[in-house]
């Protein structure tokens, strides 16, 4: 925001509790080509879409991506391979990892990989962790050490970078923990993931279990740079929220999906995760191909962009609403497209590849009739407007482009 427009705006986000900018670089793991396709609702893409989602991410600045499950079966590993065969033959500075539960028969085929293209991939072993996931599998806490060291141990003789990752880790106790992530220190994991599975944290919990995160690490490795994801979803709507909560309490890479498509009602979104850092001013990526993405997501999965959904939709930055419409329509006839950014949206359009945009409908006034006919290179004249707004004020819906075209062509 520039210093005009916070001489305009009291924010009040920024008003005593605000959380001070993190010292550290934040990073993001996208987990789109991996948990976003376990979605129900989605269509697996084909390699090249996915290609093509591995480039934006790139371009937005995402620092890795999760290319899939390699002990799924011998379609998801050649995928795999193809994806990051493409990072390496392609330059791209996005890192790759692969989720593998915590046996040796997941994790044998990236050492495969990792020697048949000569490029690292981070294993993200995973194992259940929580009281009543333990119970439901009859596992044994010995059990559940006892496989991530088999899976660990074998990683670290092959060389491999580990993530732990536990799932369901804010359902989990304290002890039950402790002794899963010290074990997975001793062995080497260089990041340790801690997961929100089942969308059940709130953001005070998450500030809770990070910071249980940092003191565990200090006390086990005070020596070692080891990382701390966070990885939520979204069944209590509290994604983003909680991806913000986390970072403040001291994690330094955070997960999330394009559109937030995942199991269930998904994960954190991607694209709003990143939109919301670069409002707080905690990451300067370029993010004017953010709508780019968004649009590439849902094509390649065949899902819909709601029309309400923030920044990405179409109704995101449109009114037809004659108040608003003229606040928007003064601004722009300063000149000043920040400000007309911002008179009534608290998203800025233009940073995210986007654009106000007025038009006619029921509740349209003489503001949004004038400036479509400007905009449009059709002459502002008494007896059009008083035409858009009687087609609008009669019409049970916004009045599409095409269709005001054709009533001014008529007339004119």
């Amino acid at each position: 925001m520039s210093e005009r427009l916070d001489d305009l705006i009291f924010d009040w986000n920024k008003a005593d509790m605000y959380a001070p900018k993190p010292q550290r670089r934040v990073m993001f793991d996208d987990e789109t080509l991996r948990d976003g396709l376990q979605s129900p609702a989605v269509t697996n893409p084909s390699i090249a879409k996915k290609i093509e989602l591995l480039h934006l991410m790139d371009r937005l600045g995402i620092d890795t991506a999760n290319l899939g499950l390699p002990g799924a079966g011998p379609f998801h590993l050649s995928h795999i391979e193809a994806l990051a065969r493409e990072i390496k033959t392609s330059n791209l500075k996005i890192g790759a990892n692969v989720a593998c539960r915590t046996v040796v028969t997941d994790i044998a085929p990236v050492v495969d990989l990792t020697q048949k293209l000569g490029m690292p991939l981070e294993v993200c072993a995973f194992i259940g962790s929580s009281r009543i996931r333990a119970f439901t599998e009859e596992w044994s806490l010995d059990r559940m050490l006892k496989s991530t060291e088999d899976a660990l141990s074998f990683a670290q003789k092959h060389d491999l970078p580990v993530m732990y990752v536990t799932e369901d880790t804010t359902r989990a106790n304290p002890e039950t923990l402790e002794k899963l992530y010290g074990l997975a220190i001793d062995l080497g994991a260089k990041r340790l993931c801690f997961c929100d599975t089942c969308g059940h944290a709130t953001p005070d919990g998450v500030r809770a279990l990070i910071r249980f995160a940092k003191k565990l690490v200090q006390r086990k490795a005070p020596n070692k740079d080891i990382g701390i994801d966070w990885h939520g979803h979204q069944d209590r709507g509290l994604g983003i929220a909680n991806v913000i909560a986390a970072i403040e309490a001291g994690a330094d890479r955070v997960h999330g999906s394009a559109l937030g498509i995942g199991e269930r009602s998904g994960n954190a979104p991607m694209d709003l995760i990143l939109v919301n850092l670069k409002l707080l001013g905690w990451i300067d990526n370029d993010l004017t191909a953010l709508g780019e993405y968004c649009e590439a997501a849902a094509k390649a999965t065949v899902v819909d962009i709601p029309h309400n959904y923030p920044v990405f939709g179409r109704d995101a930055f449109e009114t037809a609403t004659g108040v608003h419409a003229a606040a928007v329509v003064k601004a722009l006839k300063k000149g000043d497209v920040e400000l007309a950014d911002a008179v009534y949206s608290g998203v800025p359009a233009t940073p995210f590849g986007k654009a106000q945009v007025i038009r006619i409908g029921p509740m349209s006034g003489k503001s949004n009739a004038s400036w479509w006919l400007e905009s449009h290179g059709f002459p502002v004249r008494d007896d059009l407007v008083t035409l858009l707004l009687d087609a609008g004020k009669n019409s049970p819906r916004l009045l599409e482009d095409d269709e005001i075209t054709d009533l001014v062509k008529a007339r004119v």
